[in-house]
C-alpha cells in the first residue's frame, strides 16, 4: 500500500525555458526539457520531485498542482467524489511513466493522483 506521500509538484510557467533556467540557478535544480510534451520536469536532489506546465485553459498562474501516491487511482477518484470532490480528469496513462487523474476538492484546490509504472517497494 502506498504512503500517500507527495510524488510530484507541478508549477505553472509561461515560458519553460526561462522557468527552469530561474529554478536552477536559485535553487539548483537540474532541469529536463522535454520538448515533445511541451513540459520540463525538475530534480531537487531530494524527492518530490516536479515540473513546470505550461500555461492554458486549465493550467494558470498560482495554481500549483501536486501529486500523492495511489495505488488505485480509479478508486481514489471514486472516494473523492462521494466526498464532494470533482473529477477534472479520470485515469489516464503517461505513455512508459505511468498513470494519473487530477480532482478538485470541496474548497476548490486541485489535487492530482499519480501511480509509477515502475513501482517502488
Amino acid at each position: 500500500m502506498s504512503k500517500r506521500n507527495i510524488v510530484h509538484i507541478e508549477i505553472p510557467s509561461a515560458d519553460l525555458d526561462k522557468s527552469g533556467k530561474f529554478y536552477q540557478v536559485l535553487f539548483g535544480w537540474k532541469i529536463t526539457p522535454m520538448p515533445e510534451a511541451n513540459y520540463a520536469m525538475w530534480d531537487p536532489s531530494v524527492q518530490p520531485g516536479g515540473g513546470f506546465n505550461p500555461l492554458g485553459d486549465d493550467v494558470r498562474v498560482g495554481e500549483v498542482l501536486i501529486y500523492v501516491d495511489s495505488d488505485d487511482i480509479e478508486a481514489d477518484l471514486k472516494k473523492a467524489k462521494s466526498l464532494g470532490a470533482t473529477v477534472l480528469q479520470e485515469k489516464k496513462e503517461i505513455p512508459q511513466m505511468g498513470w494519473y487523474g487530477v480532482f478538485k476538492d470541496p474548497t476548490g484546490n486541485m489535487i492530482g493522483l499519480y501511480t509509477s509504472l515502475h513501482r517502488h517497494a
